[in-house]
């Protein structure tokens, strides 16, 4: 998959509603509807039970715009794209805990060895 760009300079605040968001990301407030249905997305509803979406939501509507118009990957193939990258960052983040521990290991071992042979 190829870099995304960097997100867009939003308005400060919480929420948007999906006309707004439709706006920033270039589609219709239907093509949005039906990639939160496909990519499984729970926005947020407000109390008339209006849709509510997030900066995180905005960022991520413009990843599968990336991939869907920019790319060619079908809905399907954005998704397992979309759930590959998120994959990707969790094992990354895994290996630099297991990183830091090692790193830690080494330099306690390094004390140890030091206090040994003193």
């Amino acid at each position: 998959m190829s870099t995304f760009k960097e997100e867009p300079e939003l308005p400060n605040k919480l929420y948007f509603r999906i006309g707004e968001v439709a706006d920033i990301v270039g589609v219709d407030s239907h093509v949005l509807r039906y990639w939160e249905k496909e990519m499984d997305m729970k926005p947020h509803r407000s109390n008339s039970g209006q849709r509510l979406y997030r900066k995180v939501d905005i960022v991520y509507f413009l990843k599968i715009k990336q991939l869907i118009h920019g790319e060619g990957y079908t809905i399907g193939g954005a998704k397992q794209a979309l759930q590959q990258d998120t994959q990707s960052s969790v094992q990354a983040n895994q290996l630099q805990t297991i990183q830091q521990q090692l790193l830690q290991i080494q330099s306690d071992l390094l004390a140890l060895s030091k206090k040994l042979h003193y």
